[in-house]
């Protein structure tokens, strides 16, 4: 892994920059709203990757119509659907004018539609180069316009009522340090749910759409990390499988120490697990610093919201830290008019530039940027704070090396073995093959 890139990335979620604040908005004015028509000096099609935050996007492109008279036009892929939406939406007349891809890998399948940033506004607020997707002749094609974190999301209150419980096997959660450990204090859990007024001590890890990307995804990124930082690669075209087995320990876990019964697992969903977290049913959840807004205003006070790195039992995982970085690039679409493609690029200077879009970024969207203009924006997110304490503490921030997975075939691949081992109508062994004869597959069918 590129130790550089992921201080970049960290950096960018801390720094408190001594430059200027947001500027005013560029944004080119129109007498129209809402949709495109023939009289319109161009207009904006953002197709939003983001399920969670489709009404904050279409707030804030409310907000920049109202002041502008530009028309932006806000549209939310499904969870799990966003590839083949772009795909429909890009054969209509009235194409996205700004979409997103998700590194490296999608960008091969939408470079001929990228239109070249270097020049933009937006890009000269960039950090650094990290955070750009870059042709080979040098044309900058898509910018990262969110860093975020996940691991294991923790209440801290229900923490401290098992720590006070006679034979705890902890006395304060930094001693959860390892997967034994985890292990060992969430089968307590389990077995003490009643003494402790939980469902589990996990939330269900749901596998319908709005779900399984936390586990084929975010939670496979694991195995990936660790096999790419003991070979010293950053992609392959073959993954091996080193750690799977560790994959399975933390899987297992997942299920066993568990809010729902492994056999229910095919129909819950994401908000289920949000609710039982949110509602204190449960002690642990993978989730990421996006999570808040579907978590907070309940029962989880802020100052009782922690992160756990994701630990999975491999050698030297005490001084691991959170994932950090991003799968969340803009592109702005090559073949739209230059109308469009002169709106569009305004529409995203004034989001992350003026002093609107910047305090709307940091309250309502609560993301943290890659841009100098947003370093006096950062949000109050106890999630992020949790997520710079690692970075203070000096621990090994994981990269996000799913970006590198061969397709989105490959990530259905690995959940649908995942799902049937968990249900106990499949086994370990089918796991591995979707894992590592998908993976070789899959790249070959995409690089062919």
């Amino acid at each position: 892994m590129k130790r550089k890139l992921v201080s970049l990335m960290l950096v960018a979620a801390m720094a408190v920059s001594m430059l200027a604040g947001c500027g005013n908005s560029n944004g080119k004015t129109s007498n129209s709203g809402g949709k495109k028509d023939a009289s319109s000096e161009g207009t904006v099609y953002f197709l939003n990757f983001k399920p969670e935050q489709a009404d904050q996007w279409k707030e804030l492109a409310e907000k920049y119509t109202d002041e502008t008279g530009v028309p932006v036009t806000v549209e939310t892929a499904a969870s799990g659907t966003y590839e083949s939406t772009l795909k429909s939406e890009m054969a209509k007349d009235e194409a996205p004018t700004l979409f997103q891809v998700n590194g490296p890998v999608g960008l091969a399948s939408w470079k001929d539609y990228c239109y070249d940033l270097k020049d933009s506004d937006l890009y000269s607020q960039l950090k650094s180069d990290d955070f750009a997707l870059k042709s080979d002749d040098g044309q900058v094609l898509g910018i990262a316009y969110v860093i975020e974190t996940y691991g294991i999301i923790y209440n801290k209150a229900l923490v401290a009522d098992y720590c006070a419980l006679d034979g705890a096997k902890i006395s304060d959660a930094s001693e959860i340090n390892s997967f034994d450990k985890l292990k060992e204090v969430a089968d307590d859990m389990q077995a003490r749910k009643d003494e402790l007024g939980i469902n589990g001590a996990f939330t269900s890890a749901g596998m319908d759409s709005s779900s399984d990307w936390r586990f084929k995804t975010h939670l496979a990124n694991l195995p990936i990390y660790y096999e790419y930082k003991a070979d010293g690669i950053e992609s392959t075209d073959a993954i091996k499988g080193t750690y799977l087995d560790n994959y399975k320990n933390i899987w297992d876990l997942y299920i066993t120490d568990s809010t729902i019964e492994p056999t229910m697992l095919s129909s819950a969903t994401g908000e289920d697990a949000a609710a039982e977290f949110a509602m204190g049913e449960a002690v642990f959840y993978q989730n990421g610093t996006w999570a808040y807004n579907d978590i907070k205003d309940n029962e989880v006070d802020d100052d009782d919201m922690g992160m756990l790195p994701i630990y999975i039992g491999v050698d030297g995982e005490e001084n691991q830290g959170l994932c950090t970085g991003s799968e969340n690039y803009w592109c702005v679409n090559k073949k739209a008019s230059e109308e469009d493609i002169k709106a569009t690029l305004d529409f995203i200077n004034w989001v992350m530039t003026s002093d609107e879009g910047c305090e709307f970024v940091r309250d309502e969207l609560q993301f943290v940027t890659p841009f100098k203009s947003m370093d006096d924006y950062l949000p109050e997110n106890p999630l992020v704070k949790a997520a710079n304490e690692y970075v203070d503490d000096g621990k090994e921030s994981v990269a996000w090396c799913f970006t590198t997975m061969p397709s989105e075939e490959w990530k259905n691949g690995v959940g649908s073995a995942l799902l049937e081992y968990a249900q106990g109508t499949g086994n370990w062994d089918a796991v591995k093959t979707a894992f590592v004869d998908g993976w070789a597959s899959e790249y070959a069918a995409a690089n062919k």
